[in-house]
């Protein structure tokens, strides 16, 4: 990024290019929300957060709803990319191994989430663009226990699993104890392999 000349005596506005600009954008919203509620995502706030100009977020979004509705795909994409929800080889130990490094490492994002689904209440707008988005991560659990137990998983129990993980995310984001978190998933990997063996006999 490069910065353009003060004008004003005001502190200079970084120039971002499309890309760059529209991902810095998205981390601004989801930082300004993490810190006070959706009340606060403002284009305003965004763009000082940015340290961009206002009319920049206006351009990349034309509407607060779109920058909502952008930045939570942003925050799901960027959690299922970092948790190892679904890493792929269908081993158990493999299975959420990097949850409470993704939270300690940016628990903003998850802060967002939590933000968002407890906005949607007053909010009823929200819901489908979050029962959407939550398919996404719906899906990455269910594959994965589909890999891991031999049976493959229904959808309760995989409702079940991914309530264990969400909540876990929660109390390490409040209580700040990723030993915790680590320790609870290794119980939670001790009852998958239980399922496992079970379908195996």
């Amino acid at each position: 990024m490069t910065e353009s000349a003060p004008s004003n005596g005001k502190r200079p506005r970084k120039s971002v290019n499309y890309g760059a600009g529209r991902e810095a954008l998205l981390n601004a919203a989801v930082r300004v929300v993490a810190r006070g509620g959706l009340r606060k995502l403002t284009y305003r706030a965004v763009a000082e957060e940015a340290e961009v100009t206002h009319g920049l977020v206006v351009h990349h979004f034309g509407s607060r709803d779109a920058l909502i509705e952008e930045a939570l795909a942003h925050a799901v994409r960027a959690s299922l990319s970092t948790s190892a929800v679904e890493p792929g080889t269908g081993r158990v130990a493999d299975f959420s191994a990097g949850l409470s490094r993704m939270v300690a490492g940016d628990p903003e994002i998850q802060a967002f989430q939590y933000e968002l689904l407890l906005e949607s209440r007053r909010r009823p707008e929200l819901l489908p663009q979050l029962r959407e988005l939550y398919h996404e991560y719906f899906g990455a659990t269910q594959r994965e226990l589909d890999r891991m137990l031999p049976d493959g998983a229904s959808p309760a129990l995989m409702r079940l699993v991914f309530a264990a993980l969400e909540g876990l995310v929660l109390h390490q984001l409040v209580f700040e104890e990723p030993e915790a978190t680590d320790a609870a998933l290794g119980e939670l990997r001790a009852l998958l392999r239980l399922l496992h063996a079970d379908g195996d006999s």
